[in-house]
């Protein structure tokens, strides 16, 4: 069965992809981390203005290296795909009716951050928005798997496409990214409620400091492409 078969290299790399997409969706406090342990880099050219070394490992090398550990064929070390707790999304009521609303995703941090000195630069408790800091480059379109055509047809080719779940009904990204040729990722249930997102088809996108959600009842998903205008 398609379930049971070995990875293609292309495919094994969608675990590197769904990382990176949890990693930009959970907006933690990486980049007020990064100060804690901030140090002048030192360099042979001229500088403007205060540098600091990343203390964090690179995060791509480290999946890398992860998914080089695991076994070609999954199948025989974790059972058939289809069973894999680690593929099941998290799942949202359908949409009813077109809706745009905004989120603010704050985070609150739930540890000191210190300066080498001891210093405490940001308390236990300081609550920021994220998106004040960084700018997310793609938007995210989350289709339960009967509307994944819609999403094909909507998303931009920097779009993230997150399945989500309906009825017990996920769908298999692997089979589904073999399938279409464009990677397909899964809605995980701490990015759904970092997001806010409660039905779907829904398109997330930042506009300045916030997110707006739009999402799309039936009549909407049933337009030619363009002509409800919300996804554009």
């Amino acid at each position: 069965m398609a379930a049971d078969l070995p990875f293609p290299p292309r495919v094994r790399l969608v675990a590197l992809g769904q990382a990176a997409t949890v990693a930009a969706l959970i907006l933690a406090a990486g980049a007020l981390a990064i100060a804690a342990d901030a140090q002048t880099a030192p360099t042979g050219r001229s500088t403007i203005g205060r540098t600091w070394l990343i203390a964090e490992p690179d995060a791509l090398s480290e999946i890398e290296a992860k998914v080089a550990t695991l076994p070609r064929d999954m199948s025989k070390a974790f059972g058939p795909r289809a069973k894999w707790s680690a593929l099941k999304s998290a799942a949202l009521a359908p949409a009813t009716a077109d809706r745009v609303r905004t989120v603010v995703p704050f985070y609150t941090l739930d540890f000191d951050i210190q300066l080498p000195d001891g210093k405490t630069l940001y308390p236990k408790g300081f609550t920021f928005n994220p998106l004040t800091f960084v700018k997310l480059p793609q938007r995210l379109v989350v289709v339960h798997p009967r509307d994944l055509g819609w999403a094909l047809r909507t998303a931009r080719p920097s779009d993230f496409i997150l399945l989500t779940a309906l009825g017990g009904e996920s769908g298999d990204p692997i089979t589904l990214t073999e399938k279409t040729g464009r990677a397909i990722y899964i809605l995980e249930e701490r990015v759904k409620e970092r997001l806010g997102l409660t039905v779907a088809p829904v398109v997330v996108a930042q506009a300045g400091q916030k997110l707006v959600l739009t999402e799309f009842g039936p009549r909407s998903r049933r337009l030619p492409l363009g002509a409800a205008g919300g996804a554009q």
